[in-house]
């Protein structure tokens, strides 16, 4: 990190947090992809670190862990902050947790697996 990098990046990553280390909806795996609402096209009164997610994700879909890196703020802050954001109503994270659905078949199978299938025949 060079002397001007340390020099501007006083605010610790507590700071960031409000000294928080998790919120409600902080767990987000690494791979969520963070989209921008439409509400978030002002980020008015926003942090800097808000602000550069909200411009980050302006562009499309971006994981967690890129914002995390593009930014040089650890993981956890990272969560912290996208989920506030999320909170607030100016991005959405869409997670890769597979949803448990019935296809009313005997035994039941789940979209996880029939998602599975498509992609192993899609990718022949």
């Amino acid at each position: 990190m060079s002397e001007s990098e340390f020099e501007t990046r006083t605010v610790r990553p507590y700071a960031l947090t409000g000294g928080r280390v998790r919120s409600e909806r902080s767990d987000y795996p690494l791979e969520a992809l963070v989209e921008m609402l439409p509400a978030g096209v002002s980020g008015q009164g926003l942090t800097p670190e808000k602000r550069a997610i909200l411009q980050h994700a302006s562009h499309g879909y971006i994981s967690i862990a890129e914002l995390s890196a593009l930014l040089h703020l650890p993981l956890g802050v990272t969560r912290v902050v996208v989920s506030d954001l999320a909170d607030a109503g100016y991005i959405r994270v869409h997670s890769s947790t597979p949803v448990e659905t019935t296809t009313g078949q005997s035994p039941a199978l789940s979209l996880s697996v029939l998602e599975s299938v498509l992609n192993g025949i899609s990718a022949l």
